[in-house]
């Protein structure tokens, strides 16, 4: 029986906000908060890190964290490493959650995992609506094309072409198509357009796209997404109490 882990490559060199993982969002760490989220999805959540700042960030958290190397180009082979490191199985179910995810709705990841489990397909990835001309033009809103049995034809930063969603920072695929990916050489189109997951599909990889027809906050980029995080939670917290 194959098990689904959810792991959070994490590394403090992001060139857009510095020290991002650690950047604060109203008393936690956008880390932390990424990986709280998740566990309300798998209690088979890990970090996998080379930085021994954010271990020491989590450890009053968890001991969730997988200490990996820090000559690794992309959160891929991070979370590759992670899985050898906790002996998955080849059939196992590994979610490749970005940690600057930290809103993600656990139905979005649910309905993901539901629909790896009914698709025949090597890799699953989230997708949810396009709602401005902005998020077309905005090179940090990747868009997904798909075709009309719901597979990614491509991706993009900048587009304004047909069937285009946008594309969620999350994917799924068992330990054996994992290593064939970390296998793969960066393709042209990777390197020239920076989306790794144009590897995927100029390797002949499918990538299934499951839809999310709710709103799915944004991803932590830049300092505006950050102020925009912490006006959310406070909106959040405004609305509980």
């Amino acid at each position: 029986m194959s098990d689904i882990f959810i792991l959070i490559p994490s590394r403090i060199g992001s060139t857009r906000l510095e020290n991002k993982p650690l950047q604060n969002i109203e008393g936690k760490s956008l880390i932390q908060r990424v990986f709280e989220n998740a566990l309300s999805i798998t209690s088979n959540v890990y970090v996998a890190t080379d930085s021994n700042k954010i271990k020491d960030n989590l450890s009053n958290v968890t001991n969730n964290i997988i200490m990996t190397s820090s000559e690794h180009i992309s959160g891929t082979d991070r979370v590759y490493e992670a899985s050898t490191k906790l002996n998955l199985k080849d059939s196992d179910l590994i979610i490749n959650l970005q940690g600057d995810e930290p809103f993600l709705p656990k139905d979005a990841v649910m309905k993901m995992i539901n629909d790896y489990k009914k698709n025949d397909c090597d890799v699953i990835t989230l997708s949810s609506d396009i709602h401005s001309k902005n998020d077309l033009l905005d090179e940090n809103c990747v868009k997904v094309q798909i075709n009309k049995d719901s597979y990614a034809n491509d991706f993009y930063r900048i587009s304004d072409g047909n069937n285009l969603k946008k594309h969620i920072g999350i994917y799924g695929y068992s330990l054996k198509v994992l290593r064939k990916i970390i296998n793969f050489d960066p393709s042209e189109r990777e390197l020239t357009k920076k989306l790794e997951q144009l590897r995927f599909l100029d390797n002949g990889l499918n990538i299934y796209v499951s839809y999310y027809d709710k709103n799915i906050p944004h991803g932590i980029d830049t300092q505006e997404d950050l102020i925009n995080a912490r006006k959310h939670i406070k909106d959040a917290t405004k609305r509980e109490s």
